[in-house]
């Protein structure tokens, strides 16, 4: 993690090409990152003394003001909260389910997707298929759909190098599942948890609902190989799952953010950022909470190094994007409305792994090559060097002036 934020500050001060002085300034950064670095600790306290945030919550309101806390202690130029409504949507009561085969009962360990509709306070009992893709859906039809819990079992395909890309391909059956399967009268949905990893504890995750609406949840991968492998066996099946999910009412929330102001361009901005709520079920350290705090260390430490950006340069802790990508939408309006011109934005949620380089979306074929000629030779040695197109998205704002390229 110490690695990804010294490598954002590289991209900052050499941001017109490579001279002489640039390696003795890395090293100064990478000297005050290894040595001082608050990163890790920062990242404890989040994690530890705050804990799970999922916006809306009680929780999420003291990572707010944590955050707002933690960057006035560092004395930045600007500390300030941007207000946003975000969705307010709780779990309730552990959630129970089981697979029946005759009078015999075997639980299965599953959570409520986000965003997910409550079952009635009795549960739902029904018979079970299982499918493989939305595109089974049509091809099956309501007539074997309808009255039964639809079971998604597409695992990740391990051939990706980047396990981001089977996370991708797999992840359109928990956010599109449940109401495809509902167009078709399916009672309930369950879904294979997101992940790898064979075990016993499921993974939520949004589902985005149209106008249909059934319950859903995810089955951990260990219920899910055992649900499987009886269905195969061509056993009459029934699935039982009960949950107490409620969508409350909007609830007023924050985006957090500190900046240092730019000496010759003051509306012009640099972001990084990524976003300080979590899931409700753990404490978010790789989704989000290394994010945020990487993107918090880049700013003190260039404020340690007394740097004074000709851009004005912001961390962003966003807030809502787990379940509705509120803070975000609310950033982006608001700097419409006041005119900002974003010269570029850099987004980290991929956790705390060891970073090889940066993915751009907006720049051109030799813009992307120019970048390489002059920052090779600065990351090469610490093997980060790999600088490819992709890997973000593009922004146009209504205003002329306005355009973010994420990195």
């Amino acid at each position: 993690m110490k690695f990804i934020y010294f490598l954002i500050i590289v991209f900052f001060i050499t941001a017109s090409g490579v001279n002489a002085q640039d390696s003795l300034v890395i090293r100064k950064i990478y000297d005050e990152a290894l040595v001082n670095g608050k990163c890790y600790s920062n990242l404890h306290d989040l994690c530890k003394n705050i804990g799970p945030r999922l916006s809306g919550s009680a929780n999420a309101q003291r990572a707010v003001e944590w955050s707002k806390k933690l960057m006035e202690s560092y004395h930045f130029d600007k500390v300030y909260l941007q207000e946003v409504m975000v969705p307010h949507w709780i779990r309730g009561e552990k959630e129970q389910a089981k697979i029946i085969i005759g009078t015999k009962e075997i639980p299965v360990s599953i959570c409520a997707l986000g965003m997910s509709i409550a079952t009635p306070n009795d549960g739902i009992t029904a018979n079970i298929i299982e499918v493989y893709s939305l595109k089974e859906l049509d091809s099956l039809g309501e007539s074997a759909i309808k009255g039964k819990i639809v079971f998604f079992n597409r695992p990740f395909d391990p051939r990706f190098i980047e396990t981001g890309r089977a996370y991708g391909t797999a992840g359109d059956q928990r956010r599109a599942g449940p109401s495809a399967a509902a167009k078709y009268g399916a009672v309930g949905v369950i879904v294979r948890s997101l992940t790898e990893i064979i075990d016993d504890y499921p993974h939520t995750g949004t589902t985005v609902y149209n106008e249909y609406k059934i319950p859903a949840a995810a089955i951990s991968t260990l219920g899910a190989n055992t649900l499987s492998a009886l269905i195969k066996q061509g056993k009459p099946i029934k699935f039982y799952f009960k949950q107490s999910c409620q969508q409350l009412p909007d609830a007023l929330s924050y985006n957090v953010i500190a900046e240092l102001n730019g000496t010759e361009n003051p509306n012009k901005y640099i972001t990084v950022g990524g976003h300080l709520d979590s899931w409700d079920l753990a404490e978010g350290a790789n989704d989000d909470g290394a994010g945020v705090m990487q993107s918090l260390e880049m700013l003190r430490i260039l404020k340690i190094m007394n740097y004074h950006p000709k851009n004005s340069i912001r961390a962003v802790f966003f807030m809502n994007e787990e379940n509705g990508d509120k803070g975000g939408q609310k950033y982006a309006e608001l700097a419409v409305k006041n005119k900002e011109e974003h010269i570029a934005a850099i987004e980290t949620d991929e956790g705390g792994f060891t970073p090889r380089g940066f993915g751009f979306t907006g720049l051109s074929a030799a813009s992307l090559k120019k970048i390489n000629q002059n920052w090779q030779p600065l990351l090469e040695p610490y093997e980060a060097d790999r600088l490819t197109n992709g890997g973000g998205e593009q922004i146009s704002g209504r205003s002329g002036k306005r355009s973010q390229t994420w990195c």
